[in-house]
């Protein structure tokens, strides 16, 4: 299940966030500091091109779905999920292939898109293999600089005729 976020919500979204081994996978790898994320979340708030919304998994929150570049056709997500608290309850890849119907889910549902696009880092193989196994191709390679560094980046995507 998504739901929209809620003012308590924003300090563990931060400490998920910080988790090293998604800031490992993410295209900005520093620790976001909490003025940075209150920041963050103001601007998010006011963009209509931005929803960030709560997945719940049995009834607990345990990660974060972000759609941006939001029109009436198209958007990109990403995600990140609450490591240590799924892990520790035995959940994690249930919870991680949860979130990724729930997200495709809410884009061709009650966002009405016709295309869902990402990006992933190329040396993340099991997220680009998660992402084939629910349907989306590899549209395009290319290099991106992450925090000063060249790295490699697969674009992916899914159109609603194949989801």
């Amino acid at each position: 299940m998504l739901r929209g976020v809620r003012d308590d919500d924003l300090p563990v979204m931060r400490r998920w966030r910080n988790h090293p081994r998604v800031r490992a996978a993410s295209f900005a790898t520093h620790e976001i500091a909490e003025d940075e994320h209150a920041r963050w979340w103001a601007a998010t708030r006011a963009d209509a091109g931005r929803l960030v919304l709560i997945y719940e998994h049995d009834g607990v929150s345990a990660g974060v779905v972000s759609y941006t570049g939001l029109s009436s056709e198209s958007a990109t997500w990403a995600f990140y999920l609450d490591l240590d608290g799924l892990e520790r309850s035995g959940t994690l890849l249930r919870a991680w292939i949860g979130l990724e119907r729930a997200a495709i889910d809410h884009a061709f549902g009650p966002l009405g898109l016709r295309v869902l696009r990402g990006e992933v880092l190329a040396d993340n193989e099991p997220v680009r293999i998660l992402h084939k196994r629910f349907g989306f191709v590899e549209v395009e390679s290319y290099q991106r600089d992450v925090d000063g560094v060249p790295r490699d980046i697969v674009a992916i995507q899914l159109r609603k005729e194949s989801a």
